[in-house]
């Protein structure tokens, strides 16, 4: 069975992390993305987390997100490399770029240029305010992001004041925006037979997420605070709680829950404890009913605190590092680490985060090295063996 995007074909000069994650999604899913690199290749090649992988211009967080993907070398500033382009704009479904706005149409190759070549291209542009408005040529980074969209304003503890998450979550859930962008534009294609511009926000993509935190403003006026580790529930049990060898998060949300923990502590005591009766009271004697828990979670290491709990029905997860949660019993055995060999040995990725009854994600080749496609790509738009040699001699390619 194929899978969904077989037969598409996308254009992609985005660069980074929000672009790329965005067509890595695509391409999982089996579309044919050729990623326009500048001839020394974009700056993800050589993050220095690993000295050989960024000498090798494939550095773990660029193969992360640019797997199934082709790559051709163009020097953008050379009318030629324009050329080439334009060329590849009449045949391709799809062109993804992640520059300020401004700076395809500069080069002659933004989106009214290329939908005059090709009527049904469907354009996708990722930036960090979107095409319009006063900050349209402001830089987007994912720090700058977070620390802008609120996102910061409720991650953290009141005692230390606001943190950014741990990863790159705007620019991630900005590709991922932008993939369905994408999606819903070929879906209505089919039907219209309209290409069109996709205006991706990064700042607006991360406000869509937080929509449970704004219409708490919008609609009842509750201002966010810090909430250290506790659930959006407000739950006292919903929290992180020290245990007999560092801590574990409880998401004991509802009574019959709750019920389930105590007793399972040994603790069914407080449940006739007037300062416990409801959530309400629990909320308010907060300190009283934390001591509780952890001076009976002491007893044991979270990861047996993990499994008790859970066979109990009281929801629960003992914390896990990232070389420990891709090995989840879980994760193994539904393959959602996907694992390539590839001439550095056999390499594990995340894959798409959905099955597919017929035609999923798949990871089929690593991530390309610099250029490794561009006489394979150039040759499908019919120049020679000597055409493309002179185009690099001229370094155009």
């Amino acid at each position: 069975m194929t899978r969904p995007f077989e037969g598409v074909k996308i254009l992609d000069f985005t660069q980074v992390l929000a672009g790329p994650y965005a067509s890595y999604q695509l391409a999982l899913l089996g579309a044919d993305v050729i990623k326009v690199e500048r001839r020394e290749g974009e700056d993800m090649r050589r993050t220095p987390l690993s000295r050989e992988w960024a000498e090798r211009g494939l550095a773990p967080a660029f193969q992360a997100i640019n797997g199934n993907k082709r790559s051709l070398t163009l020097d953008l500033q050379k009318p030629d490399a324009i050329a080439i382009v334009k060329k590849l704009a009449a045949q391709v479904d799809v062109v993804m770029e992640n520059f300020r706005p401004g700076v395809m149409d500069k080069l002659g190759i933004g989106y009214e240029a290329l939908s005059a070549i090709n009527p049904k291209l469907i354009y996708c542009a990722v930036s960090g305010f979107g095409q319009t408005g006063p900050d349209r040529l402001r830089p987007g980074y994912d720090g700058k992001m977070q620390a802008l969209s609120g996102i910061m304003a409720i991650t953290g503890h009141p005692e230390t004041g606001p943190t950014r998450a741990g990863f790159a979550v705007c620019d991630v859930l900005s590709g991922a925006t932008a993939a369905f962008g994408v999606s819903s534009a070929l879906y209505q294609r089919d039907r219209t037979g309209q290409g069109q511009l996709i205006d991706v926000s990064m700042l607006e993509a991360t406000m869509a997420f937080l929509s449970g935190q704004i219409a708490d403003w919008s609609v009842a006026g509750h201002r966010q605070q810090l909430s250290g580790n506790q659930a959006v529930s407000r739950r006292t049990t919903a929290n992180l709680f020290r245990c007999g060898d560092g801590h574990i998060l409880l998401a004991v949300n509802n009574e019959k829950q709750y019920r389930a923990l105590m007793s399972t502590l040994g603790r069914e005591d407080t449940l006739s404890d007037p300062r416990f009766a409801d959530w309400f009271a629990r909320n308010e004697n907060e300190s009283a009913l934390r001591a509780i828990i952890e001076e009976a979670l002491a007893a044991r290491p979270a990861r047996e605190w993990e499994t008790i709990l859970e066979d109990a029905g009281a929801p629960c997860a003992s914390i896990w590092k990232v070389e420990e949660v891709i090995d989840h019993p879980q994760i193994k055995a539904r393959g959602a680490i996907q694992e390539l060999d590839t001439p550095y040995g056999r390499l594990r990725f995340a894959g798409s985060g959905f099955k597919l009854a017929h035609g999923g994600g798949k990871l089929d080749r690593m991530a390309p090295e610099l250029g490794a496609d561009t006489d394979a790509v150039l040759g499908e738009l019919g120049f020679d063996a000597a055409e493309i040699a002179a185009l690099r001699a001229k370094e155009i390619v």
